[in-house]
Parts: structure tokens; sequence; C-alpha cells
């Protein structure tokens, strides 16, 4: 059962009162007294909570919670005091929680082959500010968007991948990573197979775009296979990436009706504009701190 309480802002009672916002994200085993004591430690400190969203898993018995609060003008408490003070209140609740600040750009790797238009929409809505990410870099195992990294001035790593040096690329990914403190691998339309050892390490930090309507016809060419079966409806799904491939928990999907005058390129035509679609929604869902994963599949707060 999920529930929602939106608040919007301009019924504050004064919106001067209330400055920085946060996001407190939690999960733990679904009891009376979970929503008051996040609203109760909130009210206690202050806060105003914006918006509140929930949801109970009954065949887990996980309950999960994302509640974005502002701090108070007058007492304008930092991210480090609230987190102390809520692992003391929470401590005897086995929860799993984690505060953000929405302020902060996630710091992004884009990775890519050949094709652009997952790669350009990212970029054009980071630019925009419309997607608060800070690309810290293009890697690719092609050269053919190195120009496109150099206009948006974002730093390009080329690193082929062979049978015979797919592991030590992906270690040399891992390490620029680390590097620049990155968070967040986004595959848009990167061409490769990620190793169980790369997936290990990514988990829940890598979304894929995947070019067709899982779990249906996974593969090279799903639109081609789309075409043969004569489908009604062709998708885009973005997921979560796991070692099983195509298999990870799936944050967005989108659909498009197409029929009978559809050729296999009008088809590809349809599908490279759902697959920028369905991408960007996810990255947005994640930078927002609105995904959980939940076993094989996640919750979403919209």
């Amino acid at each position: 059962m999920s529930q929602k309480l939106k608040v919007k802002a301009g019924t504050m009672e004064s919106r001067d009162k209330y400055g920085k916002a946060f996001i407190l994200n939690t999960v733990c085993p679904g009891r009376a007294g979970t929503v008051a004591l996040i609203s109760e430690f909130l009210a206690e400190c202050d806060c105003y909570i914006i918006e509140m969203d929930q949801h109970d898993d009954s065949r887990t018995g996980l309950f999960f919670a994302r509640t974005m609060f502002r701090v108070s003008a007058d007492r304008p408490l930092s991210a480090e005091f609230i987190r102390e003070e809520f692992a003391e209140r929470s401590a005897d609740w086995a929860m799993d929680w984690r505060l953000y600040d929405p302020d902060e750009p996630v710091r992004t790797i884009i990775m890519v082959s050949k094709t652009d238009h997952c790669l350009l929409s990212l970029l054009y809505r980071q630019q925009l500010g419309k997607l608060n990410i800070e690309i810290t870099a293009i890697v690719s195992n092609h050269r053919t968007l190195e120009d496109t990294a150099r206009m948006y001035d974002v730093p390009f790593h080329y690193l082929p991948v062979n049978k015979d040096n797919k592991i030590e690329q992906e270690d040399k990914l891992l390490e620029l990573m680390r590097e620049t403190d990155t968070e967040l691998l986004v595959l848009a339309r990167y061409m490769q197979i990620l190793s169980e050892h790369a997936c290990d390490k990514l988990h829940a930090r890598a979304i894929n775009i995947h070019h067709s309507f899982l779990p249906g016809f996974k593969g090279a060419h799903p639109y081609e296979q789309a075409f043969e079966r004569g489908v009604k409806v062709i998708g885009a799904t973005a997921h979560y990436v796991t070692a099983n491939l195509d298999d990870g928990p799936i944050i967005e999907q989108v659909v498009e009706r197409v029929d009978n005058p559809y050729s296999p390129t009008d088809l590809s035509d349809v599908g490279r504009d759902i697959e920028t679609w369905s991408l960007v929604r996810a990255v947005q869902l994640h930078v927002e701190r609105r995904v959980f994963i939940d076993g094989r599949k996640t919750i979403v707060f919209r």
C-alpha cells in the first residue's frame, strides 16, 4: 500500500521561515509508529515537511518512506547535525536511512558507443539546469563521440574493449569513478556488457537503457524482432545494471503505439525517442532520490 502526503510550498505559514531543503530516505521493517518517528523528529527540529511518500510491501514486510523537508531559517541545522540526531533517534528501529542534499549535483559518468541520442538529451538537460547532475566524464569504447564531449567541455576517456582486456578496462572505469568521486554511471546506449565483477561494484549506481519493453525482445536487434512479431506497442526500459543481462530492477518504461505501416526503420526511429525519454526520466528519478530497490524490483515515488 502506498500513500502520499504533498504540501504545496505556498501553504507554509511564511515561506521566509524555512531555509535549506533535505531529503530523508528510510527503509525498515513495517511497524506502527514509523511515520510518527520521522515526523515527530522533524517537528522537534523545527523542520517543515514539504513532501512525504510511503509504501508498505506486504510481501517482504518492509516499509519505505521518502521525506523532503526544510529546516527553519531561525534554526539552520546542518546535515551533520541532522544525521547525528536521527541516528540516535532511530537506533532501535533496524532502519536503513540516508540523508541527501537535493541542491548537490549527482556526479555522473556517461558511457556511450557510437549512437548519440541519449547522450545529447542528457547533456542538453544538464546544461539547461533541468537535470541536477555534474558530468565528470564521458567514457566510450569508440572515438565517434569525442567531438561531442569536447563541444560540451566534458573530459572524454577512450577505453576500447576486446575479449582480452575487458576486466582491465572496467578496472580503469572504476578507478576513474573513484578519482572523480562519481556516484552514478549511466549507460547511454553503451553496447558492451559489463562483467559480473563490474556489476557487483556498481550495485544500484549504474543505469542502463534497453531498447525494448522488457522482458521481451532481448538481444541486439529488438526492433527487427518486434517487426517480425507484428507488435502494436514498442517500448524502452531503463533499469539498474546487474550481472544478469537486461534483468536489473526496472526504474522507468515508456511505450508507443505502432501499427502495420511501420517498417523496422520506422520502429527504430520511434525507438530512439522513447529510449531517450525513458533514460532521462530514470536518471531524474534517481537524482531526486525517488527510487528504492526492493529485491528484484524498485519502489518509485513520483
